[in-house]
């Protein structure tokens, strides 16, 4: 593996408990966010506020991918994924992070880029 990031939990189901983070799409159960937070954004912390799970959570995305090397996939650089951990994430979000979660964001010095208005 060229990522050299250790992987993001895989869900454990593919129903309607899907959720995806709205910061870097990563794709997981309600309650695998809710135990173990986003891999790639731990700032959020979702695993210690589960408010912050519905806050920066959405079950309303479009497709998933699973990408086992993301530094080396043309398709997670496409989908600007490619410094994220190897896991299944959407193709697409259409809601934005509240403000709260991008002030904490800019704190912590990571990049937003809120979904494209189609």
């Amino acid at each position: 593996m060229g990522s050299g990031a250790p992987p993001a939990q895989i869900p454990t189901s593919f129903g309607h408990e899907l959720r995806a983070c709205l910061r870097c799409r990563l794709v997981k159960t309600y309650d695998q966010f809710r135990t173990n937070g986003c891999e790639n954004c731990p700032f959020l912390k979702m695993d210690e506020d589960h408010e912050h799970v519905a806050d920066c959570t959405t079950p309303n995305f479009t497709g998933i991918i699973s990408v086992m090397d993301p530094s080396r996939s043309w398709a997670a650089r496409w989908l600007r994924i490619g410094r994220f951990a190897p896991g299944c994430y959407t193709l697409a979000v259409s809601e934005e992070l509240p403000e709260e979660m991008k002030n904490i964001c800019e704190e912590e010095r990571v990049t937003y880029v809120p979904p494209k208005r189609v």
